[in-house]
Order: structure tokens, then sequence, then C-alpha cells
């Protein structure tokens, strides 16, 4: 069994097959998929699709590209209030992106540190995106935290050995997307293949970043099997043992969700 720790299942691109799509993963032994929240304004869409399957699970957050739009509804108490239902088991994504710069980084800082808060009351782990912002990432997460413990990840991590080693050090996960199995991506799996396998996720961030082969296609939950092969090559370690490890990972992290 696998687990695609990220994917957007609400999106449009999957709206007329989208019983297709769950299908699929299942058949390629996806055993348990979780769609993110990006706008809290949307996620009763988000919650929608986890309640109509079984093996789907949910979050609530606000991506740092909507920080500016969204900021004034992302309220800590808001954030604690949603993730309360049943199927909603981690808070974000939030986080950093100084690439796009789509909000203000300031508005950007503070809503990444109100999901912190959010994390530290509801014992939920943060999913963390983060891009060009590597010094302000962990930065913000250990001044909020002051010393409490944090659970969460980097998602699709892409970021330089330096914030790897950080974010593993602190107690942190590492979730790889298709970018880990692109010819250019020689870096990330050199430093992928010095994180411990305790520490590793696998996700595909669908609709986008579809592994090689479907690389410029429409990425599915299926196709992480194709992303943890890479992985699992990486890593010196069978198909099967990469899958029972990182499915143990998702459990122990995501302890709300019911193995």
């Amino acid at each position: 069994m696998l687990v695609d720790s990220h994917c957007h299942l609400d999106f449009p691109d999957f709206a007329e097959e989208l019983d297709a799509v769950v299908d699929r993963a299942r058949q390629a032994g996806i055993g348990r998929m979780v769609t993110i929240c990006t706008y809290i304004s949307r996620f009763d869409r988000i919650l929608a699709v986890a309640e109509r399957y079984d093996d789907i699970l949910c979050t609530v957050g606000v991506h740092p590209h909507q920080a500016a739009e969204e900021f004034a509804i992302t309220t800590v108490d808001t954030l604690v209030e949603l993730s309360r239902h049943p199927k909603v088991i981690g808070l974000g994504e939030t986080g950093l992106d100084y690439f796009y710069d789509k909000s203000p980084r300031d508005q950007q800082r503070e809503c990444f540190r109100r999901h912190i808060r959010a994390s530290l009351e509801t014992g939920l782990p943060l999913i963390v995106h983060t891009r060009d912002a590597d010094d302000d990432t962990m930065r913000i997460v250990k001044e909020e935290a002051a010393g409490q413990p944090v659970k969460g990840l980097l998602h699709c991590f892409s970021s330089g050995r330096a914030l790897a080693e950080e974010a593993v050090e602190y107690g942190f996960t590492l979730s790889l997307s298709g970018i880990v199995t692109f010819k250019k991506s020689e870096e990330l799996r050199a430093i992928v293949k010095d994180v411990p396998l305790d520490r590793i996720l696998v996700e595909t961030d669908a609709p986008y970043l579809a592994p090689i082969p479907f690389r410029g296609k429409r990425n599915e939950p299926a196709y992480v099997a194709h992303t943890a092969a890479c992985v699992a090559e990486v890593k010196g370690v069978s198909a099967e043992e990469l899958a029972r490890a990182t499915t143990d990972n998702f459990f122990r992290l995501f302890d709300k969700a019911v193995a």
C-alpha cells in the first residue's frame, strides 16, 4: 500500500472523472489520498470530496499564494474549528513562496504563523509549502513553537540540503513529488539518498508535477507509484520496503488518520 500524501482532487481538472481517477489510484495500490486545502473559503469543496470516499482524507489551510486574499478570514480560531471534522488530519498547505510572491511577504509570514499556532493548539501536523524561502521557513516555525514540539512536513520538497537537514533534525518529514524523477533533479536525489527512510513521504501534488514517464500530462494519485519507485531506487531499498516505510511514516505523522 502507498499513500498519496498531497493532491488536489477538488480542482476542476478532475471534475469530469473523479470516480475514475480514484478507482485508478486504488488499482495502483494507493490506499489513502489526502486532498489538500488551499483556500479556507473553499473548504466545503475539499470536505465534500473527502466525505464522498472512505479512503480520502483532507486538510484545512491557506496557500501562501492566497494569503492576501484570505488574510481576514484566516484566523487561528477558524482553523481550529474547521479542523475538528473527523476527516481533517492536518493544517495547510501553508508556508512561504518568495518565488512567485503572489501575496505580500508580511502577510504570508503572518498567515503561516497562524497555522503554526493552530497546529500547536490542535496537535495536527503542518503541511508546509516553501519556495525560495529556506531561511525564513524553519526560523518562523521555531519562533512560534518557542520550544514546544511541532509536527509537520515540507511538502513537494525541492529545496537545498541545508533546509533538508535542519527540518529533519527538528523532527519534520520531507514529502517527495514527481520532481524527484526529473532528469535535472540530480541534486535533489543526492539529498534524498541521505535523508533517513523514516522521514520520507511520497505525493503527487496532482494535478501538477506528473512524474516520468507522464511528465507534461495531468498528474493523478495513481502516478505516485512511479515517484515511489524512483525514491526506492535512490534509497537502495525494494519497492515493497519503500511502500511499507512511507505508509508507516504517514500514519505516525498524521495520527488522526485511521489506519
